[in-house]
């Protein structure tokens, strides 16, 4: 089954539409890359994809512990390297809006580093990821 059909729309714009939801997605260019920066780059939904797959493998864990995150955020920074330019690192912040104990931490800490997407990157991306704690964040 196709996962979603991307339509180039014109100066450095697509459309990504879920073919499940027909949810849709705009992206354009950075403004470094000859773009807008009107919407999420490529590069931009490659860390944040990464920040929304640990949050819902986290999100997974603790619905089985019986632990409310809701509310919880990841703050999501993207670092590009040129020659090759790529994307060559991901620092992710991840707010808990209400304080865990410690064991619970470590326990989604280990979960986050389960994430599909990290686990699919490259290892020469570098992938820094941090915890802040209820009032900590």
């Amino acid at each position: 089954m196709i996962t979603s059909k991307v339509t180039y729309q014109g100066n450095l714009r697509t459309q990504a539409i879920h073919l499940q939801s027909n949810n849709q997605i705009i992206t354009d260019a950075p403004t470094d890359n000859h773009g807008k920066g009107e919407a999420f780059s490529p590069t931009d939904l490659l860390a944040t994809s990464l920040g929304s797959c640990i949050l819902t493998i986290i999100g997974i864990k603790a619905e089985a512990m019986d632990i409310d995150i809701s509310g919880t955020t990841a703050e999501i920074t993207k670092v590009m390297a040129a020659k090759p330019r790529r994307v060559s690192e991901i620092h992710i912040i991840v707010n808990f809006p209400r304080a865990l104990d410690e064991s619970t931490l470590k326990r989604f800490y280990k979960t986050a580093l389960t994430c599909p997407v990290g686990n699919s990157l490259d290892p020469a991306i570098t992938q820094n990821l941090v915890f802040h704690n209820g009032t900590e964040a």
